[in-house]
């Protein structure tokens, strides 16, 4: 071939393939840039947490209420108050109950009064009857005067008697009054913290009758014993047992944890309309005092730890697709589909039996567009938003 036919053919070869690489270039897939997650090994847990939000409970909690109603005469207390078990609260007017209690205690000191008449008497007759005995004996009276005797010493002794019974209804009538002031007056059940007051001193305070959701008159809290109660999904309910450890978190202390335990399972299901079923559980602090000045009413969340695996190879539980797959980053550029055989779970991490090995890489960016097998990809060192 002359030269000068080669160096054409040479030059359109090379016009060629310059095109075919300008048409590759622009018309090649773009690079899909991805998350990437080292496999490691470490700690995997099987946990279930409440389905809704929980509660900074306290382990004794009392609405306090007169059993009578009446106009409110003594607040010994006011919110916020520390009191001691048996500190007066509240006393209702009760003057009347207070006039007929003095009353009654005069009538006890008169029938003490008409006891120790009538025993005298019957002691005095009885010593007669003694001597009108020994007289007869001696033949000084009648048998007839000797039974008179006896008789009015035996119906002394009776009255007597009669006279301490009706001592002891007087005090019984003494401590019936005492029964009815009781219903106007309010004592601590236990020490704690006064949390509510309802009325002030000069107004009405009602009691709280069966069905009718009247305000009670003093909310008192013992806020030394705290626990937290969470409801757990029903499907999750058979699972749980008192003792297992939890991780207990608050809206309160955001970024910290508290180890804590089971410590009761609701013996049935609640229904709440248009909710799911669930089961309250209540779980205590390991140390109550980790978590410092805690308020009851704070909302708080409840990790129960069913099951834990140390030092097992694990990914991230946002890089498993459906059916136990994940996409692994190949040495050569492109994103492989690798199926994986999976133990212990949770939302964070999950357990890799086999089919990965420590130092692999795997995506973790699923949702973006274009992440699939085969896709050529490129590292993305910002993490994705919301992981």
């Amino acid at each position: 071939m002359p030269p000068p036919v080669r160096r054409r053919l040479l030059i359109a070869l090379a016009a060629v393939f310059l095109i075919a690489g300008v048409v590759w270039w622009v018309t090649r897939p773009e690079p899909v840039a991805v998350v990437l997650k080292t496999i490691e090994r470490g700690l995997v847990e099987a946990t279930i947490s409440n389905t809704r939000a929980g509660t900074v409970e306290a382990c004794q909690r009392t609405r306090l209420s007169t059993i009578t109603g009446g106009r409110i005469e003594v607040l010994a207390v006011k919110e916020g108050d520390r009191v001691s078990k048996g500190q007066l609260l509240m006393k209702l007017w009760n003057d009347d109950q207070q006039a007929q209690s003095t009353w009654l205690a005069a009538q006890v000191a008169t029938a003490r009064q008409r006891v120790a008449e009538a025993c005298i008497m019957a002691a005095n007759l009885e010593r007669e009857a003694e001597r009108q005995s020994a007289l007869r004996a001696r033949g000084f009276v009648s048998g007839t005067r000797e039974e008179n005797a006896r008789s009015e010493a035996r119906a002394r002794r009776a009255s007597c008697a009669a006279a301490k019974a009706d001592v002891a209804q007087a005090e019984a009538r003494v401590r019936l009054s005492h029964v009815e002031q009781g219903r106007t007056v309010l004592y601590a059940p236990f020490a704690g913290t006064i949390a509510k007051i309802v009325g002030e001193v000069g107004e009405y305070s009602t009691p709280s009758p069966p069905g009718v959701p009247t305000p009670p008159a003093i909310d008192l809290i013992d806020d030394s014993c705290l626990y937290v109660k969470a409801p757990m999904d029903e499907v999750d309910a058979p699972r749980i047992a008192a003792g297992q450890p939890v991780r207990i978190s608050l809206d309160a202390l955001p970024g910290r944890s508290f180890a804590g335990t089971v410590r009761r399972i609701a013996p049935y299901v609640s229904a709440v309309e248009k909710q799911a079923r669930t089961v309250d559980i209540e779980a205590t602090f390991n140390d109550p005092s980790a978590p410092g000045k805690l308020l009851v009413g704070y909302s708080a969340d409840l990790e129960v730890i069913l099951a834990v695996r140390e030092n097992v190879i694990r990914i991230a539980s946002s890089a498993l697709l459906a059916g136990g797959r994940v996409l692994v980053a190949d040495s050569d550029g492109r994103l492989a589909e690798r199926q994986v055989r999976t133990g212990l779970a949770n939302w964070e991490f999950t357990e890799v039996i086999d089919g990965l090995q420590v130092g692999e890489l795997v995506v973790t960016s699923l949702e973006r567009a274009g992440v699939k097998p085969g896709a050529h990809y490129v590292e993305d060192h910002k993490p994705t938003t919301g992981k």
